[in-house]
């Protein structure tokens, strides 16, 4: 059988789609904002003072500004 033109664009068409479905699909490991604030609070057992979404580029990270219980702030990064 030979493929015509119009069947094999759209069956191109179908393939990068569903490649760039899956590529644009966060990772199974992926933290929320939420997630990570809980995660530096439960090691450090401070005070989260602040929490913010950083992009660096087509990273994104997660920076948390912490009170620890001898009195230091610490600033944690984490990827999300």
């Amino acid at each position: 059988m030979k493929l015509r033109w119009p069947h094999l664009t759209r069956s191109l068409a179908v393939v990068l789609f569903a490649t760039g479905l899956l590529l644009a699909a966060p990772p199974a490991s992926a933290l929320t904002l939420q997630e990570a604030v809980a995660k530096v609070e439960r090691e450090t057992g401070g005070k989260i003072l602040a929490a913010e979404t950083i992009r660096v580029g087509r990273n994104v990270i997660y920076r948390i500004k912490v009170l620890t219980p001898d009195g230091r702030i610490r600033v944690f990064q984490l990827p999300a």
